[in-house]
């Protein structure tokens, strides 16, 4: 087994403050894992420390077998991860289609050429409608940014990231804020990326996990309370206890 990102002992402390104890993770390649917990569980924290937002108090994060912990956050998109972030950072001045291609050209390190008209950029402008096509946005391509639906904002924000080619895709609640017709719609696209791709998400959405994840780690306390398949997962009566049942209760 290929393993794609893995943690080992991963911890942060905020003072005083434990966000994230001790933490052991491993994502096989082409891996669909859900991150939850109930709030202040330490998920984005995690994520940020994978990224390399943060730096961890202790331990190790992996990229295949490249320890990556002291890498910036450019080094780790350039070595093949990214993420998308729980509210969105998109530009809005932009049109859908120039948002895509500005990565793609940052990707090729062409950015500086930004300046010229998407028409001068043939080849990158093709890859960028492709991606728009496959995530069901090529008929918004010449949109402002600003003006597309919020489910349609959180494809882009996929899109982003995507145009990187990531080999680890970490997206944060992608489906916070959408109707829920619409996030059945944004996980489905997620959910038939290439195996290619590693996916680690955090969702508050149960039956949103619990249809689309492979295998679960449910944090409490900045721990991991434990691990396992969906099913596994939902006959645990310590998970009901601190998060289902939490859910089901209000």
């Amino acid at each position: 087994m290929t393993v794609a990102l893995r943690t080992e002992g991963l911890s942060k402390a905020f003072g005083p403050f434990l966000a994230n104890s001790d933490i052991d993770l491993s994502l096989p390649a082409g891996a669909r894992h859900a991150l939850i917990g109930p709030n202040g569980a330490g998920k984005t924290t995690l994520i940020n420390l994978l990224t390399g937002v943060l730096t961890p108090t202790g331990g190790d994060v992996y990229l295949g077998e490249e320890r990556v912990t002291h890498l910036g956050q450019n080094q780790r998109v350039r070595r093949g991860l990214a993420r998308t972030y729980q509210i969105n950072t998109l530009f809005p001045g932009l049109t859908v289609l120039e948002s895509v291609l500005l990565p793609i050209l940052e990707r090729k390190r062409i950015a500086a050429r930004w300046h010229r008209t998407v028409a001068a950029h043939g080849e990158e402008a093709e890859e960028a409608f492709a991606l728009l096509d496959s995530l069901g946005l090529a008929s918004d391509a010449n949109a402002a940014t600003r003006l597309l639906p919020y489910g349609k904002q959180r494809l882009l924000e996929i899109a982003i990231a995507l145009a990187t080619r990531p080999r680890i895709l970490l997206l944060d609640e992608p489906a916070a804020g959408i109707p829920a017709g619409e996030s059945t719609a944004v996980l489905e696209v997620v959910a038939s990326l290439p195996p290619s791709v590693t996916i680690l998400f955090i969702e508050h959405d149960m039956e949103l996990v619990f249809r689309f994840a492979q295998r679960i780690t449910v944090l409490v306390g900045g721990r991991v309370l434990t691990e396992g398949p969906p099913a596994e997962i939902a006959r645990d009566p310590r998970v009901r206890e601190v998060y289902l049942g939490d859910a089901e209760h209000g």
